[in-house]
Protein backbone atom coordinates (compact mmCIF):
# COMPACT_ATOMS: atom_id res chain seq x y z
CA UNK A 1 0.00 0.00 0.00
CA UNK A 2 1.85 3.24 -0.97
CA UNK A 3 1.56 5.51 1.50
CA UNK A 4 5.35 6.01 2.14
CA UNK A 5 6.91 8.31 4.75
CA UNK A 6 10.64 7.68 3.78
CA UNK A 7 12.69 6.97 1.02
CA UNK A 8 12.76 3.96 -0.57
CA UNK A 9 16.14 1.97 -0.74
CA UNK A 10 14.59 -0.61 -3.01
CA UNK A 11 13.31 1.90 -5.88
CA UNK A 12 9.90 2.39 -6.99
CA UNK A 13 7.56 -0.59 -6.47
CA UNK A 14 7.60 -3.35 -9.22
CA UNK A 15 5.68 -6.01 -7.55
CA UNK A 16 2.04 -6.92 -8.86
CA UNK A 17 0.67 -7.56 -5.01
CA UNK A 18 0.78 -4.92 -2.58
CA UNK A 19 -0.90 -5.71 1.17
CA UNK A 20 -2.53 -3.57 3.35
CA UNK A 21 0.22 -1.81 5.41
CA UNK A 22 1.85 1.50 4.59
CA UNK A 23 5.09 1.36 2.88
CA UNK A 24 8.57 1.77 4.49
CA UNK A 25 7.20 3.75 7.73
CA UNK A 26 9.93 2.61 9.60
CA UNK A 27 12.80 2.18 7.55
CA UNK A 28 14.19 3.35 4.40
CA UNK A 29 14.92 -0.62 3.86
CA UNK A 30 11.47 -2.34 4.77
CA UNK A 31 8.19 -1.27 2.16
CA UNK A 32 5.98 -3.80 4.49
CA UNK A 33 7.61 -3.94 8.23
CA UNK A 34 5.35 -6.15 9.70
CA UNK A 35 4.62 -8.29 6.85
CA UNK A 36 8.37 -8.60 6.90
CA UNK A 37 8.75 -9.66 10.38
CA UNK A 38 6.12 -11.80 10.73
CA UNK A 39 8.05 -14.87 8.87
CA UNK A 40 10.13 -14.77 11.67
CA UNK A 41 8.27 -17.37 13.94
CA UNK A 42 8.29 -19.80 10.86
CA UNK A 43 12.00 -19.72 10.44
CA UNK A 44 12.61 -20.18 13.93
CA UNK A 45 10.20 -23.10 14.05
CA UNK A 46 11.22 -24.55 10.83
CA UNK A 47 15.12 -25.07 12.03
CA UNK A 48 13.24 -26.38 15.08
CA UNK A 49 11.95 -29.10 12.99
CA UNK A 50 15.08 -29.61 10.75
CA UNK A 51 17.27 -30.02 13.98
CA UNK A 52 14.42 -32.75 15.91
CA UNK A 53 14.65 -34.76 12.46
CA UNK A 54 18.11 -34.99 11.82
CA UNK A 55 18.11 -35.53 15.54
CA UNK A 56 16.27 -38.26 15.52
CA UNK A 57 17.35 -40.03 12.80
CA UNK A 58 13.79 -39.35 10.22
CA UNK A 59 13.56 -39.72 6.51
CA UNK A 60 15.24 -36.77 4.62
CA UNK A 61 11.60 -35.85 3.38
CA UNK A 62 11.09 -34.15 6.60
CA UNK A 63 14.29 -32.12 6.79
CA UNK A 64 13.23 -31.10 3.40
CA UNK A 65 9.56 -30.28 4.59
CA UNK A 66 11.20 -28.02 7.34
CA UNK A 67 13.85 -26.65 4.86
CA UNK A 68 11.33 -25.22 2.45
CA UNK A 69 9.09 -23.65 5.22
CA UNK A 70 12.06 -21.89 6.01
CA UNK A 71 13.22 -21.28 2.50
CA UNK A 72 9.76 -19.89 1.54
CA UNK A 73 9.53 -17.71 4.94
CA UNK A 74 13.01 -16.15 3.73
CA UNK A 75 11.53 -15.39 0.22
CA UNK A 76 8.61 -13.75 1.85
CA UNK A 77 10.18 -11.72 3.64
CA UNK A 78 12.27 -10.60 0.87
CA UNK A 79 9.51 -10.17 -1.15
CA UNK A 80 7.63 -7.72 1.35
CA UNK A 81 10.43 -5.95 2.36
CA UNK A 82 11.60 -5.07 -1.12
CA UNK A 83 7.99 -5.05 -2.93
CA UNK A 84 10.39 -6.42 -5.96
CA UNK A 85 8.54 -8.40 -8.43
CA UNK A 86 11.74 -10.52 -8.62
CA UNK A 87 11.31 -11.28 -5.01
CA UNK A 88 7.70 -11.66 -5.32
CA UNK A 89 8.42 -14.58 -7.40
CA UNK A 90 11.18 -15.61 -4.92
CA UNK A 91 7.61 -15.74 -2.20
CA UNK A 92 5.05 -17.50 -4.88
CA UNK A 93 7.33 -20.23 -6.67
CA UNK A 94 8.26 -21.75 -3.20
CA UNK A 95 5.13 -21.64 -2.64
CA UNK A 96 4.23 -24.03 -5.22
CA UNK A 97 7.54 -26.20 -5.03
CA UNK A 98 6.35 -26.61 -1.41
CA UNK A 99 2.90 -27.89 -1.89
CA UNK A 100 4.19 -30.92 -4.37
CA UNK A 101 6.95 -32.10 -1.55
CA UNK A 102 3.73 -32.60 0.95
CA UNK A 103 2.59 -34.10 -1.85
CA UNK A 104 4.98 -36.91 -2.42
CA UNK A 105 5.37 -37.02 1.54
CA UNK A 106 1.63 -38.29 1.69
CA UNK A 107 1.42 -40.03 -1.10
CA UNK A 108 4.52 -41.85 -1.56
CA UNK A 109 4.03 -44.65 1.24
CA UNK A 110 0.93 -46.15 -1.26
CA UNK A 111 2.74 -45.72 -4.39
CA UNK A 112 3.93 -48.58 -6.47
CA UNK A 113 5.99 -47.05 -8.94
CA UNK A 114 8.70 -45.39 -6.94
CA UNK A 115 10.62 -43.68 -9.74
CA UNK A 116 7.47 -41.84 -11.23
CA UNK A 117 6.04 -39.45 -8.84
CA UNK A 118 8.99 -37.92 -8.16
CA UNK A 119 9.75 -37.31 -11.42
CA UNK A 120 6.45 -36.17 -12.44
CA UNK A 121 6.57 -33.63 -9.65
CA UNK A 122 9.84 -32.24 -10.17
CA UNK A 123 9.27 -31.71 -13.87
CA UNK A 124 6.02 -30.28 -12.85
CA UNK A 125 7.68 -27.55 -10.29
CA UNK A 126 10.26 -26.57 -12.67
CA UNK A 127 7.81 -26.35 -16.02
CA UNK A 128 5.51 -24.16 -13.69
CA UNK A 129 8.78 -21.86 -12.74
CA UNK A 130 9.53 -21.50 -16.21
CA UNK A 131 6.19 -20.61 -16.85
CA UNK A 132 5.54 -18.60 -13.48
CA UNK A 133 8.66 -16.28 -14.56
CA UNK A 134 7.88 -15.17 -17.68
CA UNK A 135 4.12 -15.12 -17.61
CA UNK A 136 3.75 -13.92 -14.22
CA UNK A 137 0.27 -15.56 -13.23
CA UNK A 138 -1.64 -13.24 -10.72
CA UNK A 139 -5.43 -14.87 -10.12
CA UNK A 140 -4.57 -17.88 -11.99
CA UNK A 141 -1.41 -18.77 -9.42
CA UNK A 142 -3.79 -18.35 -6.30
CA UNK A 143 -6.26 -20.57 -8.38
CA UNK A 144 -3.62 -23.45 -8.79
CA UNK A 145 -2.25 -22.80 -5.36
CA UNK A 146 -5.61 -23.41 -3.61
CA UNK A 147 -5.80 -26.51 -6.14
CA UNK A 148 -2.94 -28.13 -5.56
CA UNK A 149 -3.57 -27.41 -1.81
CA UNK A 150 -7.28 -29.41 -1.83
CA UNK A 151 -5.49 -32.18 -3.36
CA UNK A 152 -3.47 -32.56 -0.29
CA UNK A 153 -6.89 -32.27 2.03
CA UNK A 154 -8.21 -35.95 1.48
CA UNK A 155 -4.72 -38.16 2.39
CA UNK A 156 -4.41 -35.67 6.03
CA UNK A 157 -8.11 -36.75 6.73
CA UNK A 158 -6.99 -40.38 5.82
CA UNK A 159 -3.89 -40.06 8.20
CA UNK A 160 -6.24 -37.76 11.11
CA UNK A 161 -8.86 -40.69 11.14
CA UNK A 162 -5.99 -43.51 10.99
CA UNK A 163 -4.18 -42.00 14.20
CA UNK A 164 -5.71 -43.69 17.31
CA UNK A 165 -2.85 -41.24 19.48
CA UNK A 166 -5.11 -38.21 21.47
CA UNK A 167 -1.69 -36.38 21.16
CA UNK A 168 -1.30 -36.33 17.62
CA UNK A 169 -4.50 -35.92 16.79
CA UNK A 170 -4.58 -32.34 18.50
CA UNK A 171 -1.48 -31.48 16.63
CA UNK A 172 -4.07 -32.38 13.70
CA UNK A 173 -6.50 -30.13 14.87
CA UNK A 174 -4.25 -27.50 15.63
CA UNK A 175 -2.97 -27.45 11.93
CA UNK A 176 -6.58 -26.91 10.83
CA UNK A 177 -7.36 -23.97 13.57
CA UNK A 178 -4.52 -22.21 12.67
CA UNK A 179 -4.75 -22.83 8.90
CA UNK A 180 -8.92 -21.24 9.25
CA UNK A 181 -7.50 -18.67 11.14
CA UNK A 182 -4.80 -17.49 9.16
CA UNK A 183 -7.39 -17.20 6.30
CA UNK A 184 -9.81 -14.98 7.90
CA UNK A 185 -6.62 -12.95 8.91
CA UNK A 186 -5.66 -13.26 4.64
CA UNK A 187 -9.20 -12.08 3.64
CA UNK A 188 -10.09 -9.49 6.04
CA UNK A 189 -6.28 -8.18 5.22
CA UNK A 190 -7.83 -8.29 1.12
CA UNK A 191 -11.30 -7.60 2.02
CA UNK A 192 -10.93 -4.41 4.22
CA UNK A 193 -7.61 -2.57 3.29
CA UNK A 194 -9.91 0.68 2.09
CA UNK A 195 -11.77 0.41 5.77
CA UNK A 196 -8.65 -0.03 7.23
CA UNK A 197 -6.80 2.70 6.04
CA UNK A 198 -9.03 4.89 8.30
CA UNK A 199 -8.41 3.05 11.70
CA UNK A 200 -6.56 3.80 14.43
CA UNK A 201 -4.73 0.94 14.32
CA UNK A 202 -3.87 -1.39 11.13
CA UNK A 203 -4.81 -5.05 12.73
CA UNK A 204 -1.69 -6.76 10.64
CA UNK A 205 -4.03 -9.49 8.98
CA UNK A 206 -1.59 -10.43 6.48
CA UNK A 207 1.37 -10.28 9.57
CA UNK A 208 -0.70 -12.69 10.91
CA UNK A 209 -1.03 -15.11 8.36
CA UNK A 210 2.70 -15.15 8.08
CA UNK A 211 2.98 -15.98 11.86
CA UNK A 212 -0.55 -18.39 11.82
CA UNK A 213 1.04 -19.97 8.99
CA UNK A 214 4.61 -20.75 10.41
CA UNK A 215 2.94 -22.67 13.10
CA UNK A 216 0.27 -24.31 10.57
CA UNK A 217 3.42 -25.63 8.54
CA UNK A 218 4.84 -26.81 11.77
CA UNK A 219 2.29 -28.75 12.84
CA UNK A 220 1.15 -30.27 9.62
CA UNK A 221 5.15 -31.44 9.49
CA UNK A 222 4.92 -32.81 13.30
CA UNK A 223 1.92 -34.41 12.45
CA UNK A 224 3.24 -36.36 9.18
CA UNK A 225 6.67 -37.68 10.82
CA UNK A 226 4.30 -38.68 14.05
CA UNK A 227 2.27 -41.23 11.50
CA UNK A 228 5.26 -41.45 9.28
CA UNK A 229 6.93 -43.10 12.41
CA UNK A 230 3.75 -45.38 13.07
CA UNK A 231 4.15 -46.83 9.35
CA UNK A 232 7.66 -47.72 10.10
CA UNK A 233 7.41 -48.96 13.06
CA UNK A 234 9.20 -46.46 15.36
CA UNK A 235 7.10 -46.03 18.79
CA UNK A 236 6.53 -42.31 18.37
CA UNK A 237 4.81 -40.40 21.16
CA UNK A 238 4.60 -36.76 21.23
CA UNK A 239 6.78 -34.63 23.75
CA UNK A 240 6.85 -31.06 24.54
CA UNK A 241 9.49 -28.52 24.01
CA UNK A 242 9.87 -25.20 26.16
CA UNK A 243 6.45 -26.42 27.93
CA UNK A 244 4.34 -25.98 24.58
CA UNK A 245 5.47 -26.76 21.40
CA UNK A 246 4.61 -30.04 20.33
CA UNK A 247 7.05 -32.76 18.89
CA UNK A 248 7.79 -36.30 18.00
CA UNK A 249 10.01 -38.13 19.83
CA UNK A 250 10.57 -41.72 18.32
CA UNK A 251 12.31 -45.20 19.37
CA UNK A 252 13.60 -47.15 16.79
CA UNK A 253 13.75 -50.94 18.06
CA UNK A 254 17.47 -52.58 17.66
CA UNK A 255 18.29 -53.85 14.71
CA UNK A 256 18.80 -57.81 15.18
CA UNK A 257 22.77 -59.25 14.11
Amino acid sequence: MDESVMASFWGPVTSTTELCEANYTHSSYIAEFYNTISNVPGILLALIGIINAVRQGFEKRFSALHLFNMILAVGSMLFHATLQLVWQQSDETPMVWEILLYMYVLYSPDWHYRSTMPTFLVLYGATFAVLHFFLRFGVMFKLHYVGLSLLCLPRMYKYYIQTKDHAAKRIAKLYVATLLLASVGWVVDRALCKKMTGWYINPQGHAWWHVLMGFNSYFANTFLMFCRAQQRGWNPCIEKMFGFLPYVKISKPEKKD
